[in-house]
């Protein structure tokens, strides 16, 4: 950080001081990145940037209840702070009551470092994952096959500063790696992609190695109708599935009848089967590998999160427990129009299934069926089902008598999560993933691959 720039948690204070408003919520996020792309076997761009956004959230009670004004900005600087204050304020007094409104939050223990300069990422970052990448385009030419992709790690440092007294921090890496192996006429496309804090855990010749017996089984092609197919969901697809899936699962929602998780007549499906199989969906702050916040960070109010909530802390829990549904996510006002306990919302998501067996272990006992690589352009089609669809991308193959014997064509699909889990009938190893469709916005997961006998193949896309 430059020496002539104010340090985050002094404008977080100086934000305070400024605040005439009834309450006040300051949000310094401090963010730094590093990236590396390639194509055909060659770097091709590598980069650094730095930046800052600063959150002021002004509380104002009125006779009719308290309003919220919430202002974010970047690059802001010391001189920026009173505008900005006093946006925020002007916007709380020009707005009506707040629906979520609620007691900022007390009594969080501050945290010990919130003092101390933020975390930054560098290109030291890809010291040994560098030459890695290297010996894996050496082997990829040597193999007849062009590597594209990016490796991206960001680091943001995030200050939380209350009126009532909260001084918390929380430090979140959050590193990607995506690879795509091409064969050279591009008829044959692969992809691999792995979450990571640190790339001390990806090894980039390995995933080419992956990419190359892909490539190998894409020589045979097989066209396939539409139709329903016994299908193998890797743990990315799994992951793009369920994290939608906790996107809508919001308890008001659910309690007005507007979900999948609304139950016919009234009320919400907490304590219904959803699997036969011994499923749990849990979040964890402090699962190793997966850290995320322990605490609230809402830079705004909707469905599942409220700016009132700034500094709750956030603790393990388990959305499906055994099969059942057990939570779904409330904000302190929500969970008091609902009667539901309170489940703020998460950083991470891991489903454990009690499987041991890996991917290839499933492909071995499949007589016939299909394995996926990813799925992308989810979109949902209906909430109260919450029926998705999209693509299968980079490689669906055919498995007979436990062996891939060749790629099929690409399909676009029609099916409910929800669903989904009703009718699994095997979950492998649960195992650290990278979410192919929503690895933008979330990368903390976790999941096994599933087998699915009667996945809905709904058309013949004829996209690669």
């Amino acid at each position: 950080m430059s020496p002539n720039r104010t340090k985050p948690h002094e404008i977080v204070e100086r934000a305070l001081e400024l605040s005439t408003a009834d309450g006040c919520v300051v949000i310094a996020d401090e963010e730094s990145s590093a990236n590396l792309r390639w194509a055909g076997n060659a770097l091709t761009t590598n980069g650094v940037t730095r930046g800052r956004t600063l959150t002021v959230i002004a509380t104002v009670d009125g006779k009719e209840g308290t309003a919220s004004g919430v202002v974010s900005r970047s690059a802001v600087t010391a001189a920026d702070l009173e505008p900005l204050v006093r946006a925020a304020e002007a916007a709380a007094r020009a707005g009506g009551p707040a629906e979520d409104a609620q007691p900022l939050v007390t009594g969080t223990p501050a945290s010990p470092d919130f003092t101390d300069a933020p975390d930054e990422t560098s290109s030291a970052v890809f010291t040994d994952f560098a030459p890695a990448l290297g010996e894996a385009f050496a082997r990829a030419r040597a193999g007849g096959r062009e590597l594209y992709g990016f490796a991206n790690h960001e680091l943001t440092s995030t200050y939380v500063g209350t009126s009532t007294g909260l001084r918390l921090r929380h430090d979140q890496p959050n590193g990607t790696l995506e690879l795509n192996a091409k064969s050279p006429d591009r008829l044959r496309s692969a992809w691999a992609g792995r979450a990571t804090r640190d790339f001390k855990d990806v090894d980039p010749t390995a995933l080419d190695a992956e990419l190359a017996v892909r490539l190998g089984w894409a020589e045979r092609k097989v066209e396939l109708p539409a139709g329903r197919y016994e299908t193998l969901l890797p743990p990315t697809a799994v992951a793009d599935l369920l994290i939608y899936q906790m996107w809508s699962a919001a308890a008001r929602d659910a309690a007005e009848g507007r979900t999948v998780f609304s139950k016919p007549g009234g009320g919400t499906r907490i304590g219904e089967r959803l699997s036969r199989l011994p499923l749990t969906l849990r979040s964890d702050p402090n699962a190793p590998g997966l850290e995320s916040s322990p605490f609230v960070i809402a830079h705004s109010s909707g469905d599942d999160a409220s700016v009132f909530d700034n500094g709750l802390p956030v603790p393990a829990t388990e959305w499906i427990k055994e099969g059942e549904l057990a939570r779904l996510t409330t904000t302190r006002h929500s969970a008091a129009l609902t009667g539901l306990p309170l489940s703020p919302s998460f950083g991470n998501l891991i489903l454990d299934g009690g499987g041991e067996k890996s991917l290839d272990e499933m492909v071995a006992g499949t007589e016939r069926g299909l394995l996926l690589t990813c799925l992308w352009y989810i979109r949902e089609v209906d909430p109260a089902t919450l029926l998705l669809t999209g693509l299968t991308r980079d490689g669906v193959y055919l498995v007979e008598n436990g062996q891939v014997t060749g790629e099929v064509n690409n399909f676009r699909f029609n099916e409910s999560p929800v669903d989904l889990l009703s009718r699994a009938s095997e979950a492998g190893r649960t195992e650290k993933t990278l979410p192919r469709e929503w690895g933008d916005w979330f990368t903390r997961a976790a999941m096994p691959p599933v087998r699915i006998p009667d996945f809905n193949m709904s058309s013949v896309s004829k996209g690669v």
